[in-house]
């Protein structure tokens, strides 16, 4: 796949840039629940991807260091992990994010609370992306963690 921003996406990726954190992630899990059916399935577990690497340093980590890991992943920082995620390209960034959800769904990775409701404020940015045809919903989340960390 290659990458390019994709003008219609833009006003929904500043919107995103302006929540907090854990907000962030859980938008990331939404999206990827809505578009997890359209995707291609994943490689057989003999293919090396690229953002494997990054994704088995955080599986390896405890729940709550999962949880900050993916933190980190969004805000920037310096670790091992980071250092190996910015080195990564788009698509391979996007890679790291679609196998945390897989790992959230198959419980290898810390869940998104069964209780938790998104905050007041993201009713808009929802509305935004729903209007996006797939491969633009895609394009998003490939500009969402390429932009942000």
């Amino acid at each position: 796949m290659t990458y390019t921003v994709d003008e219609s996406t833009k006003p929904a990726l500043e919107t995103f840039k302006r929540f907090d954190v854990d907000t962030q992630l859980a938008l990331l899990w939404y999206g990827y629940l809505d578009i997890k059916d359209q995707l291609n399935p994943a490689p057989p577990n003999s293919v090396e991807i690229p953002g494997k690497a990054v994704f088995d340093k955080i599986q390896d980590l405890s729940q709550q260091e999962q949880l900050q890991a993916q933190r980190d992943l969004l805000r920037g920082g310096n670790s091992e992990i980071n250092r190996a995620y910015k080195a990564l390209s788009p698509n391979a960034k996007l890679e790291v994010w679609l196998l945390l959800s897989q790992g959230i769904e198959n419980g290898t990775i810390i869940p998104v609370p069964s209780e938790y409701k998104l905050p007041n404020g993201t009713d808009e940015f929802v509305a935004q992306i729903k209007k996006l045809e797939f491969d633009q919903r895609l394009n998003f989340m490939l500009t969402a963690v390429q932009a942000l960390g």
